[in-house]
């Protein structure tokens, strides 16, 4: 009886308090902290380097004669139309701004600087034999030189986050030589030069990435660095050259030149702030 009584008191107490405990307030958990992930930008200033290759399109040299002497280009004397193809390497740096309206995807707006050395540089000389000239030969000389390329252009794109793809227009410059020289036998009979900064316009397209902040190649790390590749096209327009006479009978010629072509490179950016 005793024992019956002592396990019925037992429970009762249990009992009692399980139903206390259940009473009690619970305690609540903490909510987790969020933690925003950083959303890349395009806007910022930069500077880079670029390399690539470069080339010529309307690269012949077109010449007549003044007065009488249009009778040697008739008759194939100095030449009407001599091709001066060129091609070559290209290298330089660039500096920038880009402004991007929504961060994410979204339109990219900025204007570049660019400067870079070219490998265009051509020089043909053609020998003509005519026994009825004393000197027994006729020497055509014709050199062309584009020794750097300057751009200050505006870009408009659209980003897809990391990648962006963009066209690009605007001023161009550029240091430009061009030369011709006819000679018959030892004597330099007509010469012309002129060797000065040219203007005028280019245009193109292109594609950029930005590495992740915690990719290998971004040394900088907390900084993006970008990578690129793109087209240029440029021209400095077409220039007359007087051929003068230095000794020769008559006036001399005009030989006209254009200065225009292409580049193809690839480039390297770092992009100032974080992300």
């Amino acid at each position: 009886m005793f024992k019956s009584l002592l396990t019925a008191g037992a429970a009762v107490a249990l009992s009692v308090g399980a139903a206390s405990a259940a009473d009690l307030p619970r305690r609540v958990a903490p909510p987790p902290v969020f933690t925003p992930v950083p959303v890349f930008t395009w806007t910022g200033a930069y500077f880079g380097i670029n390399a690539g290759y470069a080339y010529t399109e309307a690269d012949t040299v077109r010449t007549v004669g003044i007065g009488a002497l249009q009778a040697n280009v008739t008759n194939g004397l100095r030449r009407e139309a001599v091709p001066l193809a060129q091609d070559g390497f290209t290298a330089g740096g660039q500096v920038g701004y880009n402004y991007q309206f929504t961060p994410g995807s979204g339109i990219v707006v900025g204007l570049e600087a660019d400067a870079a050395y070219t490998d265009l540089n051509r020089r043909r000389t053609e020998s003509i034999f005519l026994p009825a000239f004393n000197a027994n030969q006729l020497t055509n000389t014709y050199r062309a030189d584009l020794s750097f390329l300057g751009t200050v252009r505006g870009r408009i794109g659209y980003a897809f986050d990391r990648f962006l793809v963009y066209g690009t227009g605007g001023f161009a410059y550029g240091d430009v030589t061009q030369t011709v020289a006819f000679q018959t036998g030892v004597p330099q009979t007509y010469f012309g030069n002129r060797s000065r900064i040219e203007t005028g316009y280019a245009y193109g397209g292109g594609v950029e990435y930005a590495l992740p902040t915690d990719s290998f190649l971004n040394f900088f790390k907390s900084n993006a660095v970008t990578v690129k590749a793109e087209y240029i096209r440029y021209d400095l327009g077409s220039r007359n050259l007087l051929v003068a006479s230095t000794g020769g009978p008559g006036v001399g010629y005009i030989s006209r030149f254009r200065t225009e072509g292409s580049l193809v490179r690839a480039g390297l950016n770092f992009k100032f702030g974080t992300f």
